[in-house]
């Protein structure tokens, strides 16, 4: 039987299953209380549980922490807004266009407000904005519901892949994805808020533009998309890549951003040809300086406190950061 002592810590709140072991103490408050020798039949019908108390064994006086100090292995990119659709307007008018088909009007800022989530999602999040909701009621006479995002999403499916097929690829990031992989040995993975269908019309505009990834993981693949981490962990197991902390996420997004970190790897936003500056390549030279200056610094306060290790304008920015990053994982720094 356990001593009084040690069946006195189940007053506290953290509880873990007692193992019967020889020379094992629990310490808890400055108390040690040695756990005399039992076989497992002698604890049979009678195991309890040790709270609060902290367990050691005096035979292993170290514990071994494993860390990675290797390269980068693998590069995971987004796809609108990073290395194609420069603005992210392809998704952006499509889901305007949704909506207008519903008689609720939506303003480009509400249309691109949840971008980076799984389109369904997208589509949901925009009928809980406030001001839609009450467009929406004032057109109806009731609040939007599961059924009208359904129904929405359905119409949206057709319209995004018919837009995807003029999609551009942002200037530079062909070369650039094959410098990194030639330069830094990286596999390519990609992760995105289209769906399957999406993705297949994506990869055919791609490759005849010269892109290419090791890898395609779209948003209805995993049981959550962005900001959950598993298409990032679906591209790690696509690739054969580990640990975790050898893959760099890029995204335009704070939920894309959020994917990377709820990961465990690294993640590297993008400002200027993405989501928050919203302007394609021609319409970012023809802005003023100041409004440039606003449109970008805004853009890198969305990503930064979104959590990204880097802020970066481009793709074509990204060669000196993955430099960087395996500097410090040599150094023994972890995301």
């Amino acid at each position: 039987m356990l001593s009084k002592a040690v069946r006195a810590g189940s007053v506290l709140n953290c509880a873990r299953p007692l193992i019967p072991a020889t020379a094992i103490k629990l310490k808890r408050r400055g108390i040690e209380t040695k756990i005399p020798p039992e076989t497992p039949s002698s604890l049979k019908g009678d195991l309890k549980l040790v709270t609060g108390s902290s367990l050691f064994n005096p035979r292993t006086e170290y514990r071994m922490v494993r860390k990675y100090q290797g390269r980068l292995k693998a590069c995971i990119l987004d796809w609108a807004g990073t290395v194609v659709d420069c603005g992210v307007y392809s998704p952006a008018v499509a889901f305007i266009d949704v909506f207008a088909q519903e008689g609720v009007p939506i303003t480009m800022e509400e249309a691109r407000e949840p971008m980076g989530t799984h389109k369904k999602v997208h589509i949901r999040k925009i009928t809980e904005s406030e001001a839609v909701r009450k467009r929406w009621h004032e057109k109806f006479g009731r609040y939007p519901n599961e059924e009208d995002v359904e129904r929405m999403y359905q119409k949206f499916i057709p319209q995004q892949i018919s837009s995807l097929e003029s999609s551009q690829m942002i200037s530079g990031a062909v070369e650039t994805v094959s410098f990194i992989k030639k330069e830094f040995n990286l596999k390519i993975g990609s992760t995105t808020g289209f769906t399957s269908a999406m993705v297949d019309k994506l990869k055919t505009t791609a490759s005849k533009q010269g892109y290419t990834p090791d890898c395609y993981v779209a948003a209805d693949e995993v049981p959550q998309a962005r900001p959950h981490p598993y298409m990032v962990w679906l591209n790690a197991i696509r690739l054969d890549v580990n640990p975790i902390q050898a893959i760099v996420k890029v995204d335009d997004t704070a939920d894309g951003v959020r994917e990377g970190t709820s990961a465990g790897c690294w993640s590297v936003g993008l400002a200027k040809t993405g989501n928050y500056v919203a302007l394609n390549e021609e319409e970012i030279a023809a802005l003023s300086k100041e409004d440039y200056e606003r449109k970008i610094s805004r853009s890198y306060e969305i990503l930064s406190n979104a959590g990204a290790h880097y802020v970066i304008d481009t793709i074509n920015d990204l060669p000196p950061v993955i430099e960087d990053i395996n500097r410090r994982l040599a150094s023994g720094e972890n995301p």
